[in-house]
């Protein structure tokens, strides 16, 4: 039953040096540029192994005649991931599907494999900022090419300079969009790791809640994995659809205005 308790609390990951401890100082946090945390790195390993053999597993049992009941599911789901890209991005939009399931379900299956009694060095990996901020990061550079291939290099200036007074606004709202998207996916995920640890804390004070301390954490791991693990999934995936949405919002009205005003010049 001890395996369900937590050795020690959440949010320590020892640093692995690769060439010395530098680090830039960033006020709130350390950036550590040449060291990495192995349990993250492990974690999330095994969540992309366990990612990869799901798909190719589904790939193979894949039957356009006679769908089995999880091929209906999963093509229930990315079509309404397909319906809401073409609503918020349009027809031309589809190859954002394949970046949005491909991260809702790894993130599905990070979250999920917290459930069972793991120990360290193998955590959830979404629990590390530094794996969910990798991600959002992922998301918003491609967003942001993505912004300026539709839009073009001055369409693109032209977006965050539209209103002068409101430049610096714009500009935060573009930049806090992975600290956001990250922090989301990383505050559920460690606070439910928090609370197994609180609950582990009940033998020590009371010896006798031992058997009643491993069922609270096996009936919270059963909602908060499952349930709150596939929201986070869910919301991280459709964000990162609502992203690109944004990047061309405005754009037909500025196409019809340079028409109009090209036509009204001829």
């Amino acid at each position: 039953m001890r395996l369900f308790l937590a050795e020690g609390p959440p949010g320590t990951h020892e640093l692995t040096s690769i060439c010395g401890d530098g680090y830039l100082n960033l006020l709130i946090i350390k950036f550590y540029y040449c060291s990495f945390s192995a349990d993250t790195l492990i974690s999330s390993a095994i969540a992309i192994a366990v990612t990869l053999a799901l798909a190719f597993f589904i790939a193979s049992r894949l039957n356009p005649r006679v769908p089995g009941k999880l091929q209906m599911v999963l093509e229930f789901l990315l079509s309404y991931a397909r319906g809401l890209i073409r609503d918020s991005v349009g027809e031309h939009g589809d190859f954002i599907l394949a970046l949005a399931a491909t991260i809702g379900l790894y993130i599905l299956i990070a979250n999920w494999i917290g459930f069972f009694p793991l120990e360290s060095p193998i955590i959830p990996a979404n629990s590390d900022l530094n794996q969910t901020l990798a991600m959002a990061i992922v998301v918003f550079v491609l967003v942001e090419g993505y912004t300026i291939k539709v839009r073009g290099p001055v369409g693109f200036l032209r977006h965050l300079f539209l209103r002068p007074p409101f430049f610096p606004l714009t500009l935060i709202e573009e930049l806090v969009k992975p600290v956001t998207l990250s922090l989301r996916l990383f505050g559920n995920i460690f606070a439910g790791l928090l609370m197994v640890y609180l609950l582990t804390l009940l033998p020590e004070a009371f010896a006798w809640t031992l058997p009643i301390s491993v069922g609270l954490v096996a009936v919270w791991k059963a909602f908060d994995v499952f349930f709150v693990g596939t929201i986070q999934a869910f919301i991280f995936m459709l964000l990162t659809i609502m992203y690109f949405g944004m990047a061309r919002e405005g754009l037909e009205e500025e196409q019809h205005a340079s028409a109009a005003t090209g036509t009204s010049t001829t």
